[in-house]
């Protein structure tokens, strides 16, 4: 017998949000730039997929500032920090370890560099037709070990 609903659960993770084409990113990670709203630079220290957009993490000093590709502007320079690449890269599949009994397959939608470690933006729960008392976020960062690279 088929489970629709595991089926559709899959479906669902692996189906990227962006559509058939992944958008370009307006910068590099750790990519130096300006900041146009705060008239500073920084450098960029991680991208995810929100709100229909790619959404920048920008380090301005002490600061973090989030901004989209229209308040940024990229100088091609890149920040001079001592961290291994990335493991993944945006849209990539990945098997999510250890995380219930849902399906495990997702893709990564941001990356975020965390005190020099790479951590990796995927959904965890899919939406739900009812509405919930609380406000539950379906996303959420997760480390490296707690990934593992689908071969496709």
């Amino acid at each position: 017998m088929i489970d629709y609903v595991n089926a559709l659960k899959t479906s669902w993770y692996i189906s990227p949000p962006w559509g058939q084409t992944i958008p370009p990113v307006e910068v590099n990670l750790l990519e130096r730039v300006y900041l146009k709203t705060t008239r500073t630079f920084g450098y960029c220290s991680g991208v995810q997929w929100k709100y229909e957009c790619w959404l920048y993490t920008i380090i301005c000093g002490d600061e973090i500032v989030h901004a989209t590709e229209h308040q940024i502007i990229g100088t091609g320079q890149l920040e001079a920090l001592t961290v291994q690449k990335p493991a993944f890269v945006l849209g990539q599949k990945v098997i999510l370890c250890s995380y219930g009994d849902d399906t495990k397959q997702r893709l990564i939608l941001g990356v975020v560099l965390v005190d020099k470690f790479w951590f990796y933006l995927v959904e965890l729960v899919s939406p739900t037709l009812a509405e919930t008392p609380t406000i539950l976020n379906r996303f959420s960062l997760v480390g490296e070990k707690s990934l593992v690279r689908v071969n496709a």
